[in-house]
């Protein structure tokens, strides 16, 4: 994955400095002993400058009371665990995502990005901030400890496989990875799954332990190096933004701070969300014409018998609890407002 382009991530520095400056002005004139804050992510080092940048921005704009030190996937804990993790305080927060926990928290599995949920990054913050979303997410996890910030919406969320792809039919004969929901979408069309994190890629590609990942982006794909093991990447079509990640903070830390402190990581939330947003979006445009990947695109036909499948999906994912039963009514009202249903 490439480094963010330098005037692109200044360009948001400048965007969000009306916001930076606020807190920092609040902050300077209060006295709060240093809070060090351990933050996994289940990114690997291709992600560390937009991380970094994340934490200097809270470090500044705190008059340095707060302090963020990152630490790479599965470095403390697996990245699978990261949720209980914070839930427990064994660490302080972390950059996750909810795909790794369908089984612990109700609205994982409807958070992280059900297939065919939002068709644009806009109708996805629609849903989120607009249609209460977001309101109901942030319930479930305070049941559990834990304060929700927000959604960080990601990029593509698309098939790298070792040999090509023209149909639901080539997959059959090849293992891929997925996370749970999207495992049980290709399950409906016998084509075996299997999970494992990101950190385990690389080795699963290269061993034959797995053909192919569904996992992200071209641009994630560069950075983890996967291109070298497999080179044939297949647009499936069914969500976009493909995936949603969020920032989660130990509900007894995020107590212990004060007001201003509070603002602080908000604001900075936001700024990062917005920037890594823009870093895998753009960075899968410039890696999609590096010449580092064979591009294809499924077919329609297959394409639309994906979204199908996950319409079971849905109706499972609303069993669960009558939260999700809202959840997925505000998924249902924004398809049906915008055509899609």
């Amino acid at each position: 994955m490439s480094k963010p382009n330098l005037n692109r991530r200044n360009i948001l520095k400048a965007a969000a400095a009306g916001a930076v400056a606020a807190p920092l002005a609040m902050a300077s004139t209060s006295a709060f002993a240093t809070t060090n804050l351990r933050m996994q992510t289940y990114w690997g080092r291709e992600a560390s400058d937009v991380f970094a940048a994340f934490g200097g921005d809270v470090r500044t704009a705190s008059n340095g009371t707060l302090r963020v030190r990152h630490f790479t996937g599965s470095s403390l804990v697996p990245d699978a665990e990261m949720f209980q993790a914070v839930s427990n305080g064994t660490i302080d927060m972390c950059q996750g995502y909810a795909g790794y926990w369908p089984g612990q928290l109700d609205i994982a599995g409807i958070e992280s990005g059900l297939p065919g949920a939002w068709t644009s990054y806009d109708e996805a913050q629609y849903v989120f901030r607009h249609k209460g979303l977001l309101e109901l997410i942030r319930e479930a996890y305070a049941e559990n400890n834990v304060h929700y910030m927000g959604p960080i919406f990601g990029g593509p969320f698309d098939l790298l496989t070792k040999e090509p792809v023209n149909s639901l039919e080539d997959l059959k004969n090849m293992r891929i990875r997925a996370t749970p929901a999207v495992a049980r979408i290709l399950q409906a069309f016998d084509i075996p799954t299997v999970f494992l994190p990101g950190s385990e890629l690389y080795v699963g590609l290269s061993t034959g332990t797995i053909d192919g990942v569904i996992y992200a982006g071209t641009n994630e794909y560069v950075g983890m190096k996967l291109y070298e093991v497999a080179k044939h990447y297949t647009s499936l079509g069914m969500v976009y933004p493909g995936y949603c990640d969020q920032i989660l903070v130990n509900m007894d830390v995020w107590n212990a701070m004060s007001e201003e402190e509070q603002k602080v990581m908000e604001l900075a939330y936001e700024k990062h969300a917005s920037h890594m947003n823009t870093w895998m979006v753009s960075g899968s445009i410039d890696a999609g014409g590096s010449g580092k990947f064979e591009m294809n695109k499924l077919n329609a036909e297959d394409s639309a018998r994906l979204r199908r499948a996950a319409e079971v999906i849905w109706e499972d994912e609303a069993a669960k609890s009558e939260r999700n039963r809202k959840a997925i009514d505000i998924l249902k009202e924004t398809a049906l407002a915008t055509g899609r249903a």
